[in-house]
């Protein structure tokens, strides 16, 4: 049985006009992602923009999103940070504050090797809650190959990977050398993910489509592929942006336009050029299609 299966939203971190963090608008933005009934959230990734936080920000966004959903929805917390040590030390803050679990991206500063990489996880796994790995090697330099897992299969809390390779195939050799769970990682994999025996999706669009994309996975994972399809098709357009440089710029704005706006990106990421906002703004109106199937 999958600890985390179903839509976990990769939440945004929701800033005023001043670039300050809004907690405000960050727990009524959970409150709505829950009543569209949501499986689970998960703040401090990288749609959260968690690398833009000071230390104190990144600590009440964790306490707030926690508290927020109190118990309603499981939250598994972004670990990303440049040292194991950082890492570690956010684990056990996320464990202090109530979360279900991590989503814990290998080192990303350098290209480890795979002791290095494994030598990091085992940190993790000291701190006592499950462990979701974030395989991304579209931006990052590590890959955690499907053998890679499997050589980490001792670790007892390593119970699932978000897989971001952008190779469906990946699933099927997952699922094959380890018993980990696995959560699709790219929007725009999420049919092809389920139907290969994903039972999870962390998921960015989520943030602006919630009920639509839980729709989605549902009829995804029980291979309802002609309904699935209906809903999939006009999503595709916005759900590629997942795997853009500018995703966040993206799925804030695709906020905004289903009104909920949570406020700009902070630098480095800057406005997009009027042409791409036109294009999102398309890709969002197509998406928007699928409201009256839900």
């Amino acid at each position: 049985m999958a600890q985390f299966k179903g839509v976990y939203v990769a939440i945004v971190t929701p800033f005023t006009d001043s670039y300050e963090v809004d907690y405000s608008a960050l727990k009524e933005h959970v409150d709505w992602l829950i009543s569209e009934k949501v499986d689970g959230i998960a703040p401090c990734g990288s749609v959260g923009e968690y690398a833009s936080l000071t230390s104190e920000e990144r600590k009440q966004v964790i306490e707030t999103v926690v508290n927020t959903a109190n118990g309603r929805v499981p939250v598994i917390v972004g670990t990303g940070a440049p040292t194991t040590k950082e890492v570690v030390e956010w684990a056990r803050f996320a464990k202090s504050v109530g979360a279900s679990g991590l989503m814990a991206l290998p080192p990303t500063v350098y290209n480890p090797t795979k002791e290095e990489v494994k030598a990091h996880y085992k940190a993790l796994n000291s701190v006592g809650l499950p462990i979701i790995a974030y395989n991304n090697p579209y931006d990052y330099k590590v890959d955690l190959t499907p053998d890679l897992l499997a050589e980490m299969s001792d670790l007892d809390n390593l119970i699932g990977v978000k897989e971001f390779s952008q190779d469906v195939r990946r699933v099927h050799e997952i699922l094959e050398k380890t018993d980990l769970e696995v959560l699709v990682g790219c929007d725009d994999l999420a049919l092809e993910g389920a139907i290969a025996g994903a039972t999870g999706w962390i998921a960015g669009f989520t943030n602006s489509f919630p009920r639509e994309s839980v729709k989605l996975f549902e009829l995804s994972v029980q291979e309802r592929v002609k309904e699935a399809l209906e809903i999939y098709r006009p999503m595709l357009p916005l759900f590629r942006y997942d795997a853009k440089p500018e995703l966040v710029q993206a799925i804030k704005y695709s906020l905004q336009l289903a009104g909920k706006p949570v406020g700009p990106t902070r630098a480095p990421r800057l406005p997009l050029s009027e042409e791409v906002y036109n294009l999102i703004k398309a890709a969002h109106e197509k998406a928007e299609q699928t409201r009256s199937l839900v």
